[in-house]
């Protein structure tokens, strides 16, 4: 009986000591810290790696993160400058440096840090109007730091960036914001087809005008060339007559022949004869009539090309009879009446 109560008196002393060695000694991970507080009072912060505290005096706190942690706080309604609702939801990025602060300085630094992001997003927000809000998140997100790095050193953590995930205003203001971001698109539209449509016609009125400068030039030389070419024909004719220096009945002649010329046009419904053609119509019987003057050529020359040249002067004496004939018919064809 004595052995057995020994026995179990020795299995309790065992593992009294057994539960007393694991109390005492504490292994924390890596970026991990603990608070250790000794008869209520704060004694020491544990350190990563293995440590010894004093069982049934020492009392160790649940361990605190030392990494950087994010934390994304819900959507908060804020209202503009403008008098406009808008819910912004907001990113944090913190780390805390001081295990002691953190836990003694505040009783849930999380808690605090939100309703701080909070009230900071109202006041920064609350001095802008709604499209300066939409514009500025930088300088919110740089202001929001700034407040929340100096409210929060105390705590002991470090806010090392603010972000804005969103910003949502009302749905009306949504509507009204499409319809005026589709306003300005058309509006662009219709300014950029304006320009086209200008440009073309400045582009179109150039052709225009150049294709008409030298359509113009063209006419110009061409006519210059045809001017210096009837001027070079009259010459050469003038130049032709005055070298062969003809006479009055040269000239009559030329004249009486062009009369029937004159005579075939199709529109000559009604036909004037000249005075002159009766003083030409003599001009020629008498050249024709009257001996040609011997000329060296005409006494160089046999009998025999003196009847030929009588007879081709007879000839054109019968031509010029006949074109008188001619001109004369047709002055009777005109006086007579139309209708017979």
């Amino acid at each position: 009986m004595d052995v057995s109560a020994s026995l179990v008196a020795g299995l309790l002393i065992a593992l009294l000591a057994i539960f007393t060695v694991i109390r005492a000694v504490r292994i924390v991970p890596q970026a991990r810290a603990r608070n250790v507080e000794r008869l209520g009072r704060y004694h020491k912060t544990l350190t990563p790696g293995l440590n010894l505290v004093i069982p049934y005096i020492d009392r160790v706190h649940p361990q605190i993160d030392l990494r950087e942690q994010v934390v994304s706080f819900k959507p908060q309604p804020v209202i503009t400058e403008d008098n406009l609702v808008v819910e912004i939801d907001t990113v944090l990025y913190f780390q805390v440096t001081d295990p002691r602060a953190a836990f003694y300085e505040i009783a849930s630094f999380l808690q605090a840090v939100e309703q701080l992001t909070v009230t900071t997003l109202r006041n920064v927000v609350g001095s802008m109007d709604l499209e300066k809000t939409l514009t500025s998140r930088d300088t919110i997100n740089s202001q929001l730091r700034g407040v929340l790095d100096e409210a929060t050193g105390k705590w002991g953590l470090r806010v090392n960036r603010v972000e804005i995930k969103a910003i949502d205003p009302p749905q009306s203001i949504k509507e009204a914001m499409q319809k005026q971001m589709r306003a300005e698109r058309d509006k662009r539209a219709a300014i950029l087809g304006a320009e086209g449509q200008r440009q073309s016609q400045i582009l179109t009125a150039e052709g225009d005008k150049q294709a008409a400068v030298l359509r113009a030039e063209g006419n110009r030389t061409a006519a210059i060339l045809e001017a210096e070419g009837q001027s070079r024909a009259i010459d050469e004719v003038f130049q032709a007559i005055h070298r062969n220096d003809p006479d009055p009945k040269l000239l009559a002649y030329q004249y009486l022949t062009a009369l029937p010329q004159l005579a075939q046009g199709q529109g000559n419904n009604f036909w004037v004869i000249p005075s002159e053609i009766t003083t030409a119509l003599q001009g020629v019987s008498k050249a024709f009539s009257e001996s040609l003057p011997p000329s060296p050529a005409t006494r160089s020359k046999p009998p025999a090309d003196d009847e030929a040249a009588a007879k081709a002067a007879d000839d054109t004496a019968e031509a010029a009879q006949a074109a008188a004939e001619a001109v004369a018919d047709a002055a009777e064809a005109d006086r007579r009446p139309r209708g017979i």
